[in-house]
């Protein structure tokens, strides 16, 4: 498998183990949120690297920060449907904390991208306009 570049940040990798310890979690889900809640969470939780790898695929800047700001939104979807998963006695408040630290890491780790990918497309447009 070719190297791409997105495969080696590490917000990508641990947004790949986000999503596996996710997909473990909602094994504990009553059969009845398995099309709801379990589906929702599922569909937030692959997004996160799916956009990532779909926003280094693109070529300017503005659009790779684009598809960062899509992730770290379901990013902050997944903290909400796991409290709520919590409140609802799905999950144990372990489980919650120990998702809720991945989530931690990986949002700093978003927003610095987005920082990184941002300034990259400040400095393009000054040279650009001078």
């Amino acid at each position: 498998m070719e190297d791409l570049y997105f495969r080696k940040l590490n917000v990508y990798t641990n947004s790949k183990e986000l999503v596996k310890y996710i997909y473990s979690l909602i094994q504990k889900f009553p059969p009845e949120e398995k099309f709801s809640l379990c589906a929702q969470i599922r569909r937030a939780s692959t997004s996160i690297p799916i956009n990532i790898a779909e926003g280094f695929g693109r070529f300017s800047s503005k659009e790779k920060a684009r598809f960062i700001e899509i992730a770290f939104g379901s990013l902050t979807e997944i903290s909400c449907e796991l409290e709520l998963s919590y409140e609802l006695g799905y999950i144990t408040l372990e489980d919650f904390d120990e998702a809720e630290r991945q989530i931690v890491i990986i949002s700093k780790q978003l927003s610095n991208l987005h920082k990184s990918v941002t300034n990259n497309f400040i400095k393009t447009n000054i040279q650009q306009t001078t």
